[in-house]
């Protein structure tokens, strides 16, 4: 369970020891006020998950603490210390807006068992928030590969997902390295924790620091509440840290000795919290060349590799094509863009397995999204494909299908489609019902597709007595 920050504020010094000590004992971190004065001070700063608090001080009255935070908009948690336990004082408490009440003497067994109830509701907390968005998201999330490099990678993911490592993972654009990170904390005793997943590229050089570490009300101007950095929001779980070969230079020193310590300092504060986070980086940048670049540092990279997958790219995976456009369909369903199944016309088909993906998964995703809006009759035809796709088909058919002045893009590829249909009834003797099956679509689709394009002279005659014109 995540380490909680609590802040113990007595006036007695051998009280506060005490507290101080059973908190540390249970595994949290701990900082101490002497007062109601100085615990107000330090509860501005908003670095707090619980306030074990006296009710009775010198210089003030810690329900009068407790008052004043949530006025201030400061929802931390308190638990009251006293000494005077009285059925009014416990309803004072619980009334100003307390989450517990102890009395003394203190047991620490006590003060463990109370802040272990906070931490479990945090965490109640957090997987509703979790629950909420898995009900939201019913989609099917991980497609099964096939190619036994996909395998390879999915046996490394099982081997490495049950230890405490960093690991990096590796591979060109589009590949699923986000997809291989979740997997990895799905597996891992971390997957009742948050999974968090940040671009390193896509944050303002001058506010990484803040996103990282996080930040204390006033630290800098703007700063006007204070804010849990990455590492603290993903404690318990996994941080994602993807394109981390864009990291600057002076960030990459601070993340190796989060790395290293597992400690982090909100900027504007004095407090180190202790977090408890895996690392899962990726990048598809040659990171060794980088580090003879003197662009990452060496010592950072010896310590995310310490495990590291490398992702094939999707060209070099023809076996997971099939499967992989199943899925993607599947997903568009289950997502509503697309309301009803779409098939694959063979020409699509052939056009989709001879592409090279550059872009990869992500490009081919993009693409059959795409197909899914533009698609009718509950069919995919190279028409509804991106004009990129529809080039990688049958180089002689298509190296000439672009825009120009004969029609738009749509029109000349109906065009081709209809010669492939022709093609297909002529080499069926003229039997349009064996022509389709040998398509593997209905006549009535046969039919449509022919009808959607006008007959074209170059056809010649033979073709449109085909057509039965």
């Amino acid at each position: 369970m995540p380490s909680l920050h609590v802040l113990v504020v007595d006036d007695e010094p051998a009280l506060r020891q005490i507290l101080t000590d059973a908190v540390n004992k249970a595994g949290h971190s701990v900082d101490q006020a002497r007062g109601a004065a100085e615990a107000a001070a330090k509860l501005a700063l908003g670095e707090f998950d619980v306030v074990l608090c006296d009710i009775k001080m010198p210089d003030g009255n810690g329900i009068e603490l407790l008052r004043r935070s949530r006025a201030a908009g400061i929802e931390t948690p308190f638990i009251m210390v006293t000494g005077f336990a009285s059925l009014e004082t416990a309803v004072a408490a619980l009334r100003a807006g307390a989450s517990d009440y102890i009395t003394k003497p203190v047991h620490r067994e006590e003060v463990v068992h109370r802040l272990s109830q906070i931490n479990a509701l945090r965490g109640l907390r957090d997987e509703n928030k979790a629950l909420r968005k898995v009900v939201r998201d019913n989609a099917p999330k991980f497609y099964r590969f096939t190619s036994p490099s996909m395998l390879e990678v999915e046996r490394l993911v099982g081997k490495v997902a049950p230890a405490e490592c960093t690991v990096l993972v590796t591979g060109e654009s589009g590949t699923g390295k986000g997809v291989v990170a979740r997997l990895i904390h799905e597996q891992s005793a971390r997957s009742g924790g948050p999974f968090l997943q940040v671009n390193c590229s896509a944050i303002p050089e001058h506010l990484l620091e803040s996103e990282f570490f996080g930040h204390t009300k006033g630290a800098f101007t703007g700063a006007d509440a204070a804010r849990k950095g990455l590492f603290q929001q993903a404690d318990g779980g996994t941080l994602f840290l993807d394109e981390i070969g864009e990291l600057p230079l002076h960030m990459q020193t601070k993340l190796l000795h989060m790395v290293e310590d597992k400690e982090v300092r909100p900027v504007g504060s004095e407090q180190v919290r202790r977090v408890d986070t895996r690392i899962i980086a990726a990048t598809n940048a040659d990171l060794p060349y980088c580090v003879r670049q003197g662009r990452f540092r060496e010592d950072l990279y010896f310590r995310l590799s310490m495990f590291q997958i490398q992702l094939p790219p999707l060209r070099e995976r023809q076996a997971d094509m099939a499967g992989l456009i199943r899925f993607l369909l599947g997903n568009l369903r289950a997502l509503g863009c697309a309301s009803r199944p779409k098939e694959l016309d063979p020409l699509a088909e052939e056009a989709l397995f001879a592409h090279r993906w550059p872009g990869n998964v992500r490009e081919l995703e993009n693409a059959i999204t795409r197909a899914c809006i533009l698609a009718e009759d509950n069919q995919i035809t190279i028409s509804d494909l991106p004009a990129a796709v529809v080039r990688s088909a049958s180089p002689q058919a298509f190296v000439d299908v672009v825009p120009g002045p004969d029609g738009l893009l749509r029109d000349q590829l109906r065009k081709v489609e209809r010669q492939f249909l022709l093609r297909a009834i002529e080499e069926a003797g003229g039997d349009r019902r064996v022509a389709a099956q040998r398509l593997g679509i209905a006549l009535s689709s046969l039919y449509r597709k022919l009808e959607e394009s006008p007959p074209d002279a170059s056809n010649g005659p033979d073709r449109a007595r085909l057509m039965g014109s």
